[in-house]
């Protein structure tokens, strides 16, 4: 019996971590919303903020993860790296540089729905 309740136990827990997603190397795709910034200061990661490069910040993943993140509006997708933190704003789940968010077609709205998955 005991072996039995380890055994559910077990898959109970790995059937809520696929659900709820991780940040590892295998994560399933998360969603959200991105919003983009083009400041000229100092990141978390201590590089200073360049817009025209392709980077992202993200509340958790490493720096240095690479992302591949496209917008649910129109399938246009681009490669970020990860070299700070944020956003700090409910539901948004990234904030892009403002190269990355020309790429995918969002500059304009200011803000996307966008899905990323970790890429490496």
């Amino acid at each position: 019996m005991e072996i039995r309740k380890r055994s559910i136990i077990t898959v109970v827990t790995i059937a809520a971590l696929s659900t709820f997603g991780t940040h590892s190397a295998n994560a399933a795709t998360s969603c959200g919303g991105a919003s983009w910034y083009a400041l000229h200061s100092k990141t978390a990661s201590g590089e200073r903020m360049n817009p025209s490069n392709m980077t992202a910040a993200h509340k958790t993943l490493r720096f240095g993860t690479k992302v591949k993140v496209t917008n649910r509006n129109n399938g246009k997708s681009v490669v970020v790296r990860i070299n700070d933190r944020g956003p700090f704003i409910r539901g948004r789940v990234l904030d892009l540089s403002k190269a990355a968010a020309q790429n995918i077609g969002m500059v304009r709205s200011g803000h996307a729905k966008v899905c990323y998955e970790i890429i490496g």
